[in-house]
Parts: structure tokens; C-alpha cells; sequence
């Protein structure tokens, strides 16, 4: 996709469509206004039918009006005026792009950041259509056979904004592609099956982007090398599974010798639980276990083709956790990189083992900061839904960057505690920790698991359960929470400026 800005009147626009906002009650925006008067009330008349009554998602196409050059007019509801929410505005503009990549139209002309969305800019909603463009446009056909291409997709789209706006709006364009791409990707890990998607293609992945980027340099760590660095716990979840786990490191550098951002990912390729065995239902969904190691290779993209300046590096445990003679029993003891001991009370619980040991591992960059991302806990779903990240962190400054990026880039989080009163329940009567707490507050005693591994740099935790894939007809990664570290990322760089 390519995406441009123009200043021109809509009427002389050379352009195969023009998307155009209708409010809810079949209220004109001011552009539909504008294009109504030119083609001789062409759009009111629509209206007047009662085809299209406003509301988020509506959309009508209007072919050959007189008075202007484009071909086309996509009337396009968003909801009440001065009422329009972030989720109605996202609505509207997947809808817009679902309409005009099956329409023909291979040029349109987006004019619906004007519409008023409470206490946010043109910037952020041109950002936002971006986005959502890049991301409606995504399909998943690597496995398929069946491949028809749209014959007429839609390739460029057009922003109006006034002369003045101009840089601001093609600098949200770049960050809107760049993040909308790294979602796509993310999306294309998460959704691979785990007989491709192995912790080995991961690394082949990784491997891919430093020689794409001469600002990524990536690393490898095979087995034997993690054994040599005591990674016990990671290497204890890795023996179950006939494919070798592997340590991926994406190193970004964009501000010289500044301490970075890392970002560590569980890159949990296929979880069947172990011999704490799963459920059959829904077992296939644990492909989408690696998708917190998908969105730092979203977000490691979208930074390196934004050339942000700032360092981030990228750490990725990556394994299988399956059944087998050699795999982590219940009662098991294992020794992580730490050198703490752990009693592996589930082995369901493994996603902790291989990110403790990559938390331990993510020293060694004397990092600023340290996220992690893991689809880590069941638990979270239950208690937050499939609308909100979990955050948990041992800084709250850290917390409240994230909690105000999620609120910026409308991709959410919300804060739950990792008091002391929790550590409690990791107590173990054979060694220094056990790996989970027992049924209540099973997010919180889960981060309380990792907190002990991060003592030595400010530390979040991203659970992100809920909010990786979705399940059902629609079912598919969603790409989050790159668009989230993206917004953290871009603050923080704002915040030094």
C-alpha cells in the first residue's frame, strides 16, 4: 500500500473513489456537505431513501455522480456527531478499507479524519486509518492452496488535511504503515501452524530482519550454548520436544551507546502442556502461544523501518512444550540462570520457565528498561476479557508509561498488583520457589513468579492472553500489542526530545 497527503479541492480530485463520513441520523460531514453541493445533491438524495442511516460501519457506494471527476463516493457512517468514539472510528475505517479493497477502487481518497473523535488529533486518526488499512488488508495464505487474488485490491490511499498539517500527517503515515506491517507479521507468525512454525523457522525469521536491516544484528543460541549459561529452566521445558530450543536476540541500534528497551517475548512455538496435558478442545489454538515472540518481531520491524532513535533489543526463549520420557515431570526441581531453584509443581506452567532465564539473560545489556510479553496465564482472561492487556510491573513510573501508551495507541492495559502479599504463595518446601501459587490471583502469583528475576533492572510484565487471537469463525492473531510497545517507544523518544 502507498498512502499520500493532498491539500486539493475533492471535487478535482483524480482519484478512483472518495470516502466520505456520514453521522449517525443521516447527517452530512462537512466534505459529504462539500460533495453533495457539487454534484447537485447526488448524496443527499441517497439519504433520503433512508440507505444508509449513519451508524459506525455503514457503508454506501454512489457510482457516477455528476459534477466531480472521481468515479465513485463511499458514504461511510461513523456514528453520532460529536459523539464518534475510538471504537466507532475504528469501525468505520476498517469498514472504508474492506469496502474499497473489494470495490475496484484501486486509488481512493480518505476525508473521514475530520470527523471529531474526543480528544483526539488528526495526526492520531490519520495514525489510526493507517493502521487499520494496513491490518484489514491482511490475509493469511501461506498454508492455503486456493489463493485467488482480488483482481482490482486496493493499492494507494489519499488523507485530506490542510497545507499546514501536512508534515504532521505524513510522519503519523509512516508510523501508521510501519506499525500496521508489524502487526501483519506478527499476525503471520501467530498464525502459522507449529509443524512450520518451529523455534527454529523463528530464528530463520530473525535472522531474516538483521539481514533486511543494517541497523538489526541477530544472534542465535543453540542449546549446548544456553547450557553452558546455566539456562536449566528454559532447557527443562525444551527436553519434551524433538525441536531444540533456541535463544533469539534482535539487536536495534538507533541512538549509539544509550542503554536500550528490552523487549523479551515467550516464543512458546506449540504448548500442549506437558505431561500436566491440556484439554483436547481448543488445544490447536496453542499455536498462538509464541505470540508475545510475534509482536517484538512486529515491533523490532516496524522501529528499524521507522529508524526511531533509540536502542532496543529483542529477546526471544523459543520451544516447544510437549509430552515425552524426557519431559519436565510434576515435582521436578530445576535450576535457573540465576542460580534459583524451582519446583515445577504444573508443567503447564512453562511459559515463567523460559522467560525467567531470558529476564535473567536480558542483564547483560544493562538495559534501561525490560517488558516482557507472554501469552502467560488463562486467568487473565478471566479476569480482564479479550479487551485489555495485563500489566504488572516493579516500577510504577514504567507502569504509567505503559498504561498511557495503551491509552494513546487504543491498544489498552490495565494494572493489576504484585504485592509482597502474594510472593507467599510460590512457597515450596523443596526449593527456593515453586512455579505456580495455586488457583486464586493466578496472573498476579505468575508475574510475582518472573518479579523474582527482574531485581536488578525496572521491569513490566505484558499478559497478553486475551489479547493475541481471537477464537471462533474469526479466529486469527491479532497482532497485538505491537501497536502498544510501538506508542511506549515513540513516547519515550518524545519524552528525550
Amino acid at each position: 500500500m502507498q498512502y499520500f497527503v493532498t491539500s486539493d479541492a475533492l471535487a478535482s480530485q483524480q482519484t478512483d473513489c472518495l470516502a466520505v463520513a456520514i453521522y449517525d441520523q443521516a447527517e452530512l460531514s462537512p466534505s459529504a456537505a462539500q460533495l453533495d453541493e457539487d454534484t447537485q445533491g447526488a448524496i443527499q438524495r441517497v439519504l433520503d431513501t433512508g440507505d444508509i442511516s449513519g451508524k459506525a460501519g455503514q457503508t454506501l457506494f454512489l457510482h457516477h455522480p455528476a459534477g466531480i471527476s472521481s468515479p465513485r463516493i463511499l458514504l461511510v457512517g461513523v456514528g453520532k456527531k460529536g459523539k464518534t468514539t475510538e471504537n466507532d472510528f475504528n469501525t468505520a475505517t476498517t469498514a472504508m478499507a474492506q469496502a474499497l479493497n473489494e470495490s475496484g477502487a484501486q486509488a481512493a481518497l480518505c476525508c473521514l479524519a475530520e470527523v471529531e473523535v474526543m480528544q483526539r488529533s488528526n495526526a492520531w486518526k490519520i495514525r489510526q486509518t493507517t493502521v487499520n488499512t494496513e491490518t484489514t488488508l491482511y490475509r493469511y495464505t501461506q498454508t492455503k492452496s486456493d489463493n485467488k487474488p482480488i483482481e482490482k485490491p486496493l493499492t494507494q490511499l489519499r488523507f485530506t488535511t490542510d497545507e499546514a498539517d501536512t508534515a504532521a500527517a505524513g510522519q503519523a503515515i509512516a508510523q501508521g504503515a510501519a506499525i500496521g506491517r508489524g502487526m501483519n507479521l506478527a499476525k503471520d507468525l501467530g498464525n502459522l501452524p507449529g509443524n512450520i512454525c518451529t523455534p527454529s523457522y523463528l530464528a530463520d525469521q530473525a535472522i531474516k530482519i538483521g539481514q533486511q536491516f543494517d541497523s538489526v544484528t541477530t544472534t542465535i543460541l543453540e542449546e549446548a550454548e544456553m547450557a553452558e549459561l546455566g539456562m536449566g529452566s528454559l532447557l527443562s521445558v525444551s527436553r519434551g520436544s524433538r525441536q531444540p530450543a533456541k535463544l533469539i536476540t534482535m539487536e536495534y541500534k538507533g541512538a549509539g551507546d544509550s542503554k536500550p528497551v528490552v523487549l523479551v517475548g515467550k516464543g512458546l512455538t506449540f504448548d500442549a502442556g506437558g505431561i500436566s496435558l491440556k484439554p483436547a478442545q481448543g488445544m490447536d489454538e496453542m499455536k498462538y502461544d509464541m505470540c508475545g515472540s510475534a509482536s517484538v518481531f512486529g515491533t523490532i520491524q516496524a522501529v528499524a523501518e521507522l529508524g526511531l532513535p533509540i536502542n532496543v533489543v529483542g529477546v526471544v526463549p523459543s520451544s516447544e512444550n510437549m509430552p515425552d520420557g524426557d519431559a519436565n515431570k510434576p515435582g521436578d526441581i530445576v535450576t535457573s540462570m540465576a542460580g534459583k531453584t524451582i519446583e515445577i509443581l504444573n508443567t503447564d506452567a512453562e511459559g515463567r520457565l523460559i522467560l525467567c532465564d531470558a529476564l535473567t539473560y536480558s542483564e547483560r545489556f544493562e538495559p534501561d528498561t525490560v517488558i516482557d510479553i507472554a501469552t502467560l496465564t488463562g486467568a487473565i482472561i478471566v479476569a480482564l476479557g479479550n479487551v485489555t492487556t495485563g500489566l504488572m510491573a516493579n516500577n510504577q513510573d514504567l507502569a504509567d508509561a505503559l498504561l498511557k501508551a495503551g491509552n494513546d495507541s487504543f491498544d489498552r492495559t490495565w494494572q493489576l498488583p504484585i504485592w509482597d502479599d502474594y510472593q507467599k504463595q510460590l512457597d515450596s518446601n523443596f526449593a527456593d520457589i515453586a512455579n505456580v501459587g495455586g488457583k486464586e490471583a493466578g496472573s498476579v502469583t505468575a508475574a510475582c513468579f518472573l518479579s523474582r528475576f527482574t531485581e536488578k533492572f525496572n521491569w513490566a510484565h505484558l499478559d497478553i492472553a486475551g489479547t493475541a487471537w481471537v477464537s471462533g469463525k474469526a479466529k486469527g492473531a491479532t497482532g497485538r500489542p505491537v501497536p502498544l510497545l510501538m506508542q511506549f517507544l515513540l513516547n519515550k523518544i518524545e519524552s528525550k526530545s
